[in-house]
């Protein structure tokens, strides 16, 4: 797709009852200015705009959002067949309850303007919503980490990267996928860049004070997230271990209370969570890691032999590998601002 000239790219924005208020109109409103708005306020005259941002439903009637707000959109699908791009935005849906069945003629429309050449991207939760058309099928493709793995054992086709915070796929990269809701951030500066220029996405950031989440998501992940079972062995030795990860070879120890032989549980474990008991030790464990450089100032060793780490530089390593970031990295962009009254105690 070329490089937008004097016609405006028709943004087709796909909404529904369950689709975020902000997210919807912080891209549309973004992208509106894209052109024009940096020219206003530097004085300068003939600015056009290169994006036409328009919200879309299936029928075209006016829907009442997430808070209860009427929302009217431009038109329905049948108005807009043909779109340069479709965005869909973050969806307000539990990834453990069943997909609405309102969704299918709504991926129907998706596919159908694909197949005709645009650009599809989802935003946050809505790779939910994208993932049901059949395109992301044996591509690569992120979500919000916390519907990553549901996504992944709705289709299994499709390859997660639960770490990213924007995936490209698809016949001439026009599949983009985000991860958790500020990747908009991300899939704005890209599709200007890729569509108006790299100028054009420089002055985007600017205005806006946006900037690319170079570090992907993991940093913003709760590890513990984890699919819903009906195993109440699995779920006592769950219960065990939070209060008992500390302890030397927990793994054993789990085994042994859960009354079975070490490699039946081990096989019972991973069916029923989908982890070994070792890496869900380990989630525990950085979790308590992240919680401790959050809110003291203890040193990273002291953390590590807390949380039963005698190799600091080991579990330094862990950490690294699934939060993304060096525990020092972590705590200075997490880390609770002290009160006054902390400041002046110190």
């Amino acid at each position: 797709m070329p490089i937008a000239d004097e016609k405006p790219l028709l943004v087709a924005v796909v909404a529904t009852p369950h689709t975020g208020t902000a997210g919807t109109f912080i891209a549309m409103d973004l992208l509106a200015t894209v052109g024009t708005y940096w020219q206003m306020l530097h004085g300068e005259a003939g600015g056009m705009p290169r994006f036409l941002p328009r919200l879309v439903t299936f029928d075209g009637e006016p829907y009442r959002d997430y808070h209860g707000v009427l929302i009217t959109p431009h038109g329905a699908f049948a108005d807009f067949p043909a779109p340069d791009i479709v965005m869909i935005p973050d969806l307000t849906l539990s990834p453990h309850e069943p997909i609405p069945n309102t969704f299918a003629p709504i991926a129907d429309w998706i596919r159908s303007t694909y197949e005709r050449g645009a650009i599809v991207a989802s935003m946050c939760s809505a790779t939910l919503l994208l993932s049901e058309t059949g395109l992301l099928d044996g591509e690569e493709a992120t979500s919000h980490w916390g519907f990553c793995d549901v996504i992944k054992a709705r289709h299994p086709g499709i390859v997660m990267r639960k770490e990213r915070v924007l995936v490209l796929a698809g016949d001439g990269h026009r599949l983009i996928t985000t991860g958790g809701f500020a990747s908009w951030h991300d899939l704005l500066l890209y599709l200007v860049g890729r569509l108006a220029g790299q100028e054009e996405a420089r002055r985007l950031a600017k205005l806006f004070l946006l900037d690319w989440h170079s570090d992907g998501q993991l940093p913003y992940a709760a590890l513990t997230v984890g699919r819903k079972h009906e195993d109440p062995l699995v779920t006592a030795a769950q219960v065990w271990v939070a209060d008992n990860y500390r302890t030397p070879n927990p793994v054993a120890a789990m085994a042994a209370e859960s009354g079975l032989t070490e490699r039946s549980f081990l096989r019972r474990f991973k069916r029923a969570t989908g982890q070994s008991p070792i890496e869900y030790v380990q989630t525990l464990r950085i979790e308590e890691a992240k919680q401790m450089l959050e809110t003291s100032d203890a040193p990273f060793d002291e953390i590590a032999a807390e949380i039963g780490y005698t190799e600091p530089s080991a579990f330094r390593h862990l950490f690294r590998k699934l939060v993304g970031v060096t525990p020092s990295a972590y705590r200075r962009r997490h880390q609770r601002p002290l009160s006054e009254t902390e400041r002046q105690s110190g």
